[in-house]
């Protein structure tokens, strides 16, 4: 028996919220370790739909206890809404089956405005410098946190210390504010939003390191959850265009107090092409009628911000780099049904970069932007793969294209999704039994 860390392999978006959810019934903690609700993921159970963006993937599952991690950044706000949208869908969640870390970093009203107004001012000045964020608060929380000036949640239980930090991070939101021609902030303002939800935030408060040590010594089964994908990690990634968080394995134990000795099998969350929401290098975008297909088959709108997203052939090289960066033991090939009817299939395997070719995406901007990938191409299928659940259900064709992938790679398939309902799963090898 192992703990399971579950990554996304690309920019995000690969089917994460079926895979944990059906790794959730087979444990007993769930952990959210980065990122904040700028991340989201759809839960199909029982043929209703379920839609996360900071709640692990635990809470829709009785029985499983909930972690938010001290990696993730909080806006107490978005947390109440989204736990009052499942209340109406008949998903309770209390201190009873969540946790939140209690050294886990706050989003404040005044860091969602000051992404938004870099935003705008980057596309009005067509600067190039627009990332293309969700305009909630991710970035500017994480530059509080980095920045030694962050309100915490464990904060909110001492009034009188919480007013002597929103004092030391108004100069420096009101400094940039005035640069922005915005007016500033008053200390009673974040005062009166902060206090508004005291008390309804802080009965959740956990000291999440402790509570996982000692889940863990008594041989509980821990899922560790993260946002985003590998391509976004703020090192790793496809810098600047990325989110502000790493969202590479080794967080999982950053941004929830458990040493990486105790993480154990990592998952690759791996959809069967390419999609990419927002701004950045793309290098296998298609951009024709085979793009717009893949975006209408595969339903390809965020999940939190209803963004259309960008569609491509898989690209075997960046994937393989996540390998790598993750230390993936096997990946959860995603949306293999998408594909269907296509009559070829192309992967990348590299690129060509000013006429030399590479076998990975290099980190600098400039030669990302100037990539050319090089295929290779395969023949599609006609017949269904939608629904199926062991290997002699699947074309000849599709399993020729799966072994490719796992040989382009460096790493198996573990798990097989062939549509959102959690149980039309083809399994190889069980990560927690691994």
């Amino acid at each position: 028996m192992t703990n399971v860390v579950v990554v996304g392999s690309q920019w995000g978006d690969e089917g994460k919220g079926k895979i944990v959810d059906w790794l959730s019934e087979r444990a007993d903690i769930v952990v959210r370790f980065q990122g904040g609700h700028n991340a989201g993921h759809t839960l199909v159970i029982d043929g209703v739909s379920y839609k996360l963006s900071l709640l692990p993937s635990g809470v829709a599952r009785p029985g499983k206890m909930s972690v938010i991690g001290n990696g993730v950044v909080v806006d107490p706000h978005a947390l109440l809404a989204e736990i009052a949208r499942l209340g109406a869908q008949g998903v309770h969640v209390t201190p009873e089956n969540l946790r939140i870390a209690d050294n886990a970093t706050l989003i404040l009203s005044l860091h969602r405005e000051l992404d938004g107004m870099r935003e705008d001012d980057a596309a009005s000045s067509n600067s190039g410098a627009k990332i293309g964020t969700t305009r909630r608060g991710i970035g500017p929380a994480y530059e509080d946190k980095v920045g030694r000036r962050a309100i915490r949640l464990m904060d909110l239980a001492d009034p009188e210390g919480l007013a002597e930090k929103v004092a030391r991070i108004l100069p420096h939101h009101n400094a940039l504010r005035r640069g922005f021609g915005a007016p500033e902030v008053e200390h009673q303002t974040i005062m009166d939003e902060l206090l508004s939800v005291a008390d309804k935030v802080l009965p959740f408060r956990e000291t999440v390191w402790l509570m996982l040590d000692k889940a863990r010594r008594k041989g509980s089964r821990i899922l560790f959850e993260g946002a985003q994908g590998s391509l976004l990690d703020i090192d790793h990634g496809t810098y600047p265009f990325v989110t502000s968080s790493n969202t590479v394995a080794g967080q999982a134990a950053a941004g929830s107090g458990m040493g990486p000795g105790a993480l154990g099998y990592i998952l690759g969350i791996t959809k069967a092409y390419t999609t990419r929401v927002g701004e950045g290098p793309f290098p296998t975008e298609l951009t024709d009628e085979i793009g717009q297909f893949l975006g209408e088959k595969g339903h390809e709108f965020g999940t939190v911000t209803g963004r259309k997203r960008r569609c491509g052939w898989f690209d075997a090289a960046l994937v393989r780099q996540s390998v790598a960066t993750n230390g993936i033991t096997g990946i959860a090939l995603t949306k293999l049904d998408v594909l269907d009817g296509l009559d070829e299939l192309k992967i990348c395997v590299g690129y060509k970069l000013d006429g030399e070719e590479i076998d990975h995406l290099p980190a600098s901007q400039a030669a990302q932007a100037r990539v050319e990938p090089v295929y290779v191409t395969l023949e599609g299928w006609k017949e269904s793969t939608v629904g199926a659940r062991k290997w002699a259900d699947l074309p000849a064709q599709a399993i020729k294209y799966v072994r490719q992938v796992e040989e382009l790679i460096g790493a198996p398939v573990a798990l097989l999704s062939t549509s959102p309902e959690r149980d039309d799963t083809i399994l190889v090898t069980d990560p927690f039994e691994d």
